[in-house]
């Protein structure tokens, strides 16, 4: 409990530091102030279909249906992180060149990127075999993690790209004063946080709901 609630205050401080301690960005002047919650957000996109990569490569050697939940459940997070990455860098967008969307390569290939999950979705849903769905989803996000350094990282730095990222509009270069590399930095350590809090969290509720399930099929076979 005393964890949760550090987190929360950490949180609270970042949210309020990013407005009220943290100076306007170079070239992007308030809008830039988002920083602190778009890479923090990719980053832990990342990470949870790292984990998900992870707990998939379990599951095929073991043949654990615990790790394929542990897998599906990294997939969802990364999947939320990975929407808010999206409409985070959307807002960013349009105060860097007045509009939402454009089809700059990181746009396109964070788009795409998430059409490959929602077929990891989609493909769980379509089989019913417990077994044979945890085999074929674990094969489905390795592959599909193998994407992901490519569509993140590769793409946008091969094509002409207009995205701020951390750079000077003009002359592509950004040097982060001491207030706002602090404000980033606490970013990144709060959203790791939130992160751990929330798998933590989702992976006991489906624990129980999984126990649960069990005790109510056995009262119905001794019934």
């Amino acid at each position: 409990m005393f964890w949760q609630i550090l987190l929360g205050v950490w949180m609270t401080a970042v949210i309020l530091a990013s407005f009220l301690y943290m100076p306007a960005t170079q070239g992007l002047g308030q809008t830039g102030r988002i920083i602190v919650y778009h890479v923090p957000a990719a980053w832990i996109a990342v990470l949870a279909y790292l984990m998900s990569m992870l707990n998939a490569i379990g599951c095929l050697r073991r043949g654990e249906l615990r790790l394929d939940r542990q897998a599906r459940i990294n997939a969802e997070m990364g999947t939320v992180f990975c929407l808010l990455a999206t409409i985070t860098g959307a807002i960013w967008s349009r105060g860097a060149w007045g509009w939402y969307w454009n089809w700059d390569p990181r746009q396109t290939s964070i788009a795409v990127l998430l059409l490959i999950y929602a077929a990891y979705f989609v493909l769980r849903s379509a089989i019913s075999d417990p077994d044979r769905r945890a085999r074929l989803s674990a094969v489905y996000s390795v592959l599909a993690f193998l994407t992901v350094p490519f569509l993140v990282f590769v793409v946008p730095r091969v094509y002409t790209s207009l995205h701020p990222d951390l750079i000077n509009l003009e002359q592509r270069t950004f040097d982060m004063d001491s207030k706002m590399l602090v404000v980033f930095l606490a970013a990144l350590a709060g959203f790791t946080g939130l992160y751990a809090w929330m798998y933590r969290l989702v992976t006991r509720l489906e624990n129980l709901l999984d126990k649960l399930e069990h005790k109510r099929g056995e009262a119905e076979n001794v019934g």
